[in-house]
């Protein structure tokens, strides 16, 4: 389970002082469940993930993963995460294998295990026809395949991915989607940010609306629609323009 308590993150800019990226978010994602953060550019959503994926260390407040503080044992809370970020980059000279190679083993994974594992996000990810050509002369769609399959190769109980399906075509895209679905039946807790409003429908089970750094909103689609409209978009709009 993922829960985030009062989270704050602050920066200091040296004209305007102290800025707050994030602002005592407050939420809950549970297992088996996909929690998806919306929220316009800037809105705060990666820091929130980044603080979560302890990549980043909160000026206040925490968030609890698997039981687990993330301010007070951060190398506890990376055993039990797969974290994907928008800007996660592979290493151009290694093959799509020897990447997958690499964070098993940089997650503890003995050479037997491992093998097989890679072989089996070969299948899951379609990776077969690339698994041994270079990262840098991969597509966008196979580099984002790849990465999906690092930020899994240790099988964590939790997910958090950013914007998973972002600049996909079709094909890469379902093959995405599908593969958090099958983790969300398998009982692992997802949480994830997207600007896709058909990949909210399709996946989540509970949304979070951010907004300048606040959470306006936590609860089901059915709730947000009965509150801002049938339409997930306009609804969606409608609470980030209310919240403004």
């Amino acid at each position: 389970m993922i829960e985030a308590r009062l989270l704050t993150k602050s920066f200091r800019d040296r004209r305007r002082g102290a800025i707050n990226a994030v602002s005592e978010v407050s939420f809950t994602c549970q297992p088996g469940k996909v929690f998806g953060l919306l929220g316009p550019n800037g809105a705060g959503k990666t820091t929130t993930l980044r603080l979560i994926s302890t990549a980043l260390r909160p000026t206040s407040g925490t968030a609890l993963v698997d039981g687990i503080d993330v301010a007070a044992n951060p190398a506890g809370v990376r055993t039990r995460i797969g974290f994907l970020s928008a800007n996660t980059g592979l290493y151009g000279r290694l093959t799509a294998r020897e990447v997958l190679r690499y964070f098993g083993r940089l997650n503890g994974m003995e050479k037997e295990p491992l093998e097989t594992r890679i072989a089996d996000l070969a299948v899951l990810f379609d990776l077969g026809a690339f698994l041994d050509r270079p990262c840098d002369k991969l597509s966008t769609g196979m580099k984002q395949r790849v990465n999906i399959a690092r930020t899994v190769v240790h099988d964590p109980p939790v997910l958090i991915l950013d914007e998973p399906t972002a600049g996909l075509d079709v094909l890469s895209s379902r093959t995405i989607v599908t593969f958090i679905r099958t983790q969300r039946d398998a009982g692992k807790t997802i949480l994830f940010s997207t600007h896709i409003m058909p990949d909210v429908e399709r996946l989540c089970d509970t949304v979070g609306i951010i907004h300048q750094g606040r959470l306006f909103y936590e609860g089901t689609l059915d709730g947000l629609r009965e509150r801002h409209g049938e339409d997930l978009e306009d609804a969606f709009v409608r609470m980030v323009t209310a919240a403004a």
